[in-house]
């Protein structure tokens, strides 16, 4: 499955964005998530989502702020991100991972998209 991110940007603290990523393929066999990496740290975990969307996990760090979705018809994933902070600041990527229905473990995902720069000024 290819997957490409896209919909990054500028947005101020407090903002929100939507980025989106489109795949190929048949979006329903994969569990989908979002990674991020922030420049000169270690790419991290963001949110993930099962394969019919019934089942969302988030990290820590964005819980409450973020929302995950998928519209598996037109083969799209999207990351809600609200009260956006400075340490957001990132390339998100999003990635898929062959799993069983009602499993929202991304990791270690089996697919990797292009990822997609957001950056959040103070």
């Amino acid at each position: 499955v290819q997957l490409q991110a896209s919909g990054g940007g500028l947005v101020q603290a407090g903002g929100s964005l939507i980025i989106s990523c489109t795949t190929s393929g048949v979006l329903s066999n994969y569990i989908m998530g979002w990674f991020r990496q922030a420049p000169g740290k270690e790419r991290e975990f963001v949110a993930a989502i099962s394969r019919a969307g019934k089942v969302r996990n988030y990290a820590d760090s964005v819980k409450g702020r973020f929302i995950i979705s998928r519209d598996n018809a037109k083969n799209m994933v999207y990351l809600q991100m609200n009260s956006l902070k400075p340490e957001d600041t990132a390339v998100y990527s999003c990635a898929a991972r062959t799993g069983v229905t009602g499993d929202a473990n991304i990791t270690p995902p089996h697919y990797w998209g292009q990822g997609t720069q957001v950056t959040v000024s103070s």
